[in-house]
């Protein structure tokens, strides 16, 4: 095989391919496609709630009604799932309303199912909207116990799964968790129930806004006993292969901006599916940006595009559906 001659400019121009729309996208190399996207929601108590978000304009608490009419809207725009969050009613210790057959997310799931029936419905599994401390798992003596934790979150996924849920993504970063998931699902005949694991996921300070979302913030100490520290990416590559091992169908890298790098090592090192979550943080800093006309709108498409480009096979964005609409264009 002879080598290829580059002779340069000026026979070489690659401005050539970038004279107009046409040739652009004959030659673009990364395509953000509306059937990639995720987009959360935040379920609470109630008929007829549908408070915004203070600091995520856009992003609303909404009752299982609600949750349906903004499904509906989702699936319109052809954006192919959303994840769930709740709100419960009540909170205590042991996070009893995650794992309730009559809790505000399976409730959601149950309706969502039956009013959109294609839609896909995803739910996070965590504890620390459930819990009265805040945190993602069990405390013993003011410190998450890791195994105590494993039974309860594979409780709160199966219970999911029995109101019909599509896919159960844990997210407590509890050792184990994926198996333990994993292990209930098959026992009870849920053997083709799909796992997303957020395997690799950072004690992050664009958690912010979620926080406030999803009352979940710590009412004593922090997560970086459980979540990754910043700084690392090799023990982030160590985590998703530990998931993949116990059982995980689809991995996640959480947050996605500040995280383009660990997302591409990722796609680099594992063929599994990768999802990467735009965070709430990420979300609300480009959204005011783009309000207060600091930044054009496209600054949106641009940031996603990155994402994808970086090696996400999957993005969860609160921008889901701005993006399909722009996309749609």
């Amino acid at each position: 095989m002879e080598e290829e001659i580059n002779v340069g400019f000026p026979q070489e121009r690659l401005r050539r391919l970038r004279l107009n729309p046409a040739l652009r996208g004959l030659v673009q190399e990364t395509r953000l496609s509306v059937s990639h996207l995720i987009y959360p929601l935040f379920v609470v108590p109630g008929r007829g709630v549908k408070d915004e978000i203070a600091s995520m304009p856009g992003c609303y608490h909404l009752s299982v009604d609600q949750a349906v009419v903004e499904g509906e809207a989702v699936a319109v725009l052809g954006i192919p799932g959303v994840l769930l969050f709740g709100i419960p009613p009540s909170k205590d210790p042991l996070a009893t309303q995650a794992y309730h057959p009559q809790g505000i997310v399976q409730e959601a799931i149950r309706t969502l199912k039956k009013e959109i029936p294609q839609l896909l419905v995803i739910t996070d599994v965590c504890l620390c909207e459930y819990t009265s401390h805040g945190h993602c798992g069990v405390l013993v003596d003011g410190e998450v116990d890791n195994d105590k934790s494993l039974e309860l979150i594979a409780q709160a996924a199966l219970s999911h799964a029995q109101a019909g849920a599509d896919m159960v993504a844990p997210s407590a970063m509890m050792d184990g968790q994926v198996a333990a998931i994993r292990r209930l699902l098959d026992e009870r005949g849920l053997v083709s129930l799909p796992i997303m694991s957020y395997a690799a996921k950072y004690a992050s300070a664009f958690y912010g806004p979620f926080r406030e979302a999803a009352e979940s913030a710590p009412q004593q100490g922090d997560r970086r006993g459980y979540q990754m520290d910043p700084p690392n990416v090799r023990e982030a590559l160590r985590e998703i292969a530990l998931d993949i091992e116990e059982g995980a169908d689809i991995v996640m890298v959480k947050p996605a901006l500040a995280y383009l790098d660990v997302i591409a090592r990722a796609r680099q090192a594992f063929h599994h599916p990768l999802a990467a979550y735009n965070v709430s943080g990420e979300y609300a800093m480009l959204k005011a940006a783009v309000e207060r006309g600091w930044l054009e709108e496209r600054a949106i498409m641009e940031v996603l595009t990155a994402i994808k480009r970086a090696g996400a096979d999957i993005i969860i964005t609160y921008h889901a559906k701005e993006v399909a609409s722009l996309l749609g264009r």
